[in-house]
């Protein structure tokens, strides 16, 4: 699929933006986690990446899954903002990931093989992740952002440039 002309800004600039602003909430998980701060650049995060989404080849029903979890994740970073209950919103969170997950590991298929490399793992813990949450402690998620931050660092550092054939 062709890379969209929508794209408000290049993928170094989205992909840049979402790694700063994901850096502080990581920290957080281990520093405070619980604490209500953390939304704040949460919420940044998820805004850089809606400039990410058309920047990054995908068929469109991939897209759509992409902006789907933003629109979720953000909802519930406001919701968590305005103190609406854990059992509430983290459910919905985890929904979101599942989207997230669709568009991550899609994009990265047809990305360099670096980018392919972290981002289909990536992508598919943070889906399977939703499935499994019930059995197991947030903590089996870290794996899955570090992975993200590495994919983001990499999509910026090749200026989100497509595998060669």
């Amino acid at each position: 699929m062709k890379e969209s002309s929508a794209a408000p800004c290049s993928p170094r600039v989205a992909a840049s933006a979402a790694f700063l602003c994901f850096a502080p909430v990581m920290v957080s998980f281990a520093v405070a986690p619980g604490a209500r701060w953390p939304e704040y650049p949460g919420l940044a995060f998820h805004l850089a990446v809606f400039a990410l989404v058309p920047s990054l080849r995908a068929p469109e029903w991939a897209r759509m899954a992409g902006y789907g979890w933003l629109f979720l994740d953000v909802t519930t970073g406001v919701m968590a903002l305005n103190d609406v209950p854990h059992a509430v919103a983290d459910p919905v969170r985890l929904g979101a990931h599942i989207f997230a997950g669709i568009w991550i590991v899609t994009a990265s298929r047809a990305a360099s093989l670096p980018v392919k490399l972290v981002g289909v793992p990536a992508g598919a813990w943070l889906f399977a992740y939703s499935f499994v949450s019930p059995f197991l402690p947030p903590t089996v998620l870290a794996p899955a952002s570090i992975l993200m931050m590495v994919w983001f660092a990499l999509i910026a550092w090749q200026n989100g440039s497509q595998r060669r054939v």
